[in-house]
């Protein structure tokens, strides 16, 4: 017994350290936010203001088209996500219900991909959006990441675990694949579609490098890339970018906190068959 509080107690210190370590950048974001320049340089370091300054926020809407920028990155944001929903549940549904020659060597080659690190994509990326015409527009920023493999793999694996005889079952009653797919395995799979979608909004929201690639007039912006305008050569207003900094992050993490527990469950249950 004694064996098992010690080894309990032992986890629970490696847990807090580490709860400690993930959440110091982001108390050291929010305290910088509500100094003034002068206190952000100020040796030692102090974690809480002397006097918060919550006009910072105020003062970065003065000086960048916040309102727009954060426009921006919403509807890019709902449009990939929505866009990846749509592709990953006709692909995963391909994959893993209708039997077709090549599809193993097909799914393979996909995988295959994830190999292949995304920066040695941009270039070619840029070319084809540029031919088409989709430099500063929403078709450039969204369309070439409006499918994803990894969400294809995950829902793959997520019908996998859906019975066979189900989907038998619902063609014998004359159910044609697109409806059986709405509405049974959709509906089923709401854990992990969920999860597919939370991990899109992360990462579309947060996505820096495309949009400064294809964006070259403010209006477009996103939010990422429109807090670049609080940094220089020379330095950098670092009061004003922690605070535009805490403004990006803090709609994912309340959408994170909102739907974090259907995270473990899609992930888990779509590595249950392979």
């Amino acid at each position: 017994m004694k064996k098992i509080k010690i080894s309990k107690i032992f986890v629970y210190i490696i847990l807090i350290v580490g709860c400690i370590i993930t959440l110091l950048p982001f108390v050291w974001m929010l305290s910088t936010s509500l100094k003034s320049l002068n206190e952000v340089f100020i040796m030692p370091p102090e974690f809480i203001p002397k006097n918060p300054k919550f006009s910072n926020y105020k003062e970065v809407a003065t000086q960048i088209p916040i309102v727009r920028y954060f426009f921006n990155s919403v509807i890019i944001t709902a449009i990939v996500t929505v866009g990846t929903l749509i592709t990953t549940i006709l692909a995963a549904f391909a994959f893993s219900k209708i039997n077709f020659w090549g599809r193993y060597i097909i799914f393979s080659i996909m995988i295959g991909t994830m190999m292949v690190p995304g920066e040695l994509m941009l270039i070619p990326n840029y070319i084809t959006t540029a031919r088409l015409g989709w430099i500063n527009t929403f078709k450039g920023l969204t369309i070439p990441w409006t499918i994803s493999v990894v969400s294809v793999f995950l829902l793959r694996q997520f019908f996998l675990t859906i019975p066979n005889s189900l989907y038998y079952a619902a063609k014998l009653d004359g159910c044609s694949d697109f409806k059986y797919l709405w509405t049974i395995m959709v509906p089923i799979s709401k854990p992990a579609l969920i999860t597919i979608a939370l991990l899109k909004i992360v990462n579309s929201w947060n996505e820096f490098l495309w949009p400064l690639i294809v964006t070259n007039i403010p209006t477009m912006r996103t939010l990422p890339v429109g807090i670049m305008n609080f940094t220089s050569e020379v330095g950098g207003k670092y009061h004003l970018l922690m605070a535009a900094t805490t403004t990006v992050i803090v709609p994912i993490m309340i959408i994170y906190f909102v739907l974090q527990k259907y995270i473990i469950s899609g992930i888990t249950k779509s590595g249950i068959k392979g």
